[in-house]
């Protein structure tokens, strides 16, 4: 049975340079405007969410424990994006179903969320239960795309699911397209690239290999768009930055688990914005790890 959750998936159109940008939001109005922090955004990545996880599994406590964080809140953040791999393997329809029950008290909280997909996703199951999620007119086939405007930034929400369970990511030419002509309609504040797959630049090369085939081709897009600031992905399940023609690099940690616990942990990530950069704090489900509110200020590339 699909789940409808109206409140995350209103939508419209914006046309922008003669391209159709799709925008998902929740419609404040002025009476509940003062309840957001419009420079607040929420970014978790790698939820991982499966039918039945085993009792013992602390999978979905991860994103239950960050849900209810946001929902408790006295003031709500601008937006949360969840960035790819929300499902546990490989994107079964009781995935999606519990996945949404879990973030089902974002939609009664009136908590703008926006979702990406990764490489353990599947796009026809995503679509079957979360069924408003499938816009009427998508911008570019079988890619499920958006804009997201907020205060201070523009973020771009792209899709780099090739394939289920195929590790490696592609944007490909039609989205590619789109991408260029929604940036060069929306040039008056700083974008941020949202993609659940790494670049094959920057970074650490250990995971060039899994990671964005057309990292350059993408480059050749974002690079010369000096309001192009910075690019958050997922997908390798650990926390970095890197930078790449000026452009920050943003690996943000899994909400689900950890390839490598010596190195790693889980958590979610708060960004705080500015018209000239980003504060991120990285929140982590075990209170006591080293990088329990630890914070980074990044400065944007001039235009």
């Amino acid at each position: 049975m699909p789940i409808h959750l109206a409140t995350l998936n209103r939508r419209h159109f914006l046309e922008a340079a003669g391209a159709s940008v799709l925008l998902y939001g929740r419609g404040t109005n002025a009476a509940d405007a003062a309840d957001v922090e419009a420079d607040l955004v929420y970014l978790l990545n790698d939820t991982h969410i499966g039918e039945k996880h085993p009792p013992t599994s602390p999978v979905p406590s991860h994103l239950r424990q960050v849900v209810s964080e946001l929902v408790n809140r006295p003031t709500k953040p601008a937006c949360v994006l969840i960035n790819g791999d929300l499902a546990l393997k490989d994107g079964q329809p009781g995935d999606y179903r519990h996945f949404a029950e879990l973030i089902r008290p974002l939609q009664e909280a009136s908590i703008d969320t926006h979702l990406t997909l990764g490489n353990h996703d599947h796009r026809e199951a995503f679509y079957e239960v979360l069924s408003e999620q499938r816009p009427e007119m998508p911008p570019v086939e079988s890619r499920h795309i958006a804009v997201v405007e907020t205060k201070h930034t523009n973020f771009f929400l792209l899709d780099s699911l090739q394939e289920t369970m195929v590790t490696q990511g592609t944007i490909g030419k039609l989205q590619l397209e789109w991408l260029a002509s929604a940036l060069d309609g929306l040039t008056t504040k700083p974008a941020i690239i949202v993609t659940h797959h790494n670049p094959r630049l920057g970074g650490d090369p250990l995971h060039f290999p899994g990671g964005l085939i057309d990292s350059q081709a993408l480059w050749k897009i974002i690079g010369p768009r000096k309001w192009v600031k910075a690019y958050i992905h997922g997908h390798i399940h650990d926390r970095s930055y890197a930078e790449h023609q000026g452009i920050h690099i943003l690996n943000t940690p899994a909400t689900s688990y950890v390839a490598d616990r010596s190195r790693s942990t889980t958590g979610w990530t708060t960004a705080k914005l500015t018209p000239n950069g980003v504060t991120l704090t990285t929140h982590t489900t075990d209170a006591q790890h080293q990088w329990n509110g630890e914070s980074k200020i990044l400065k944007w590339r001039s235009t």
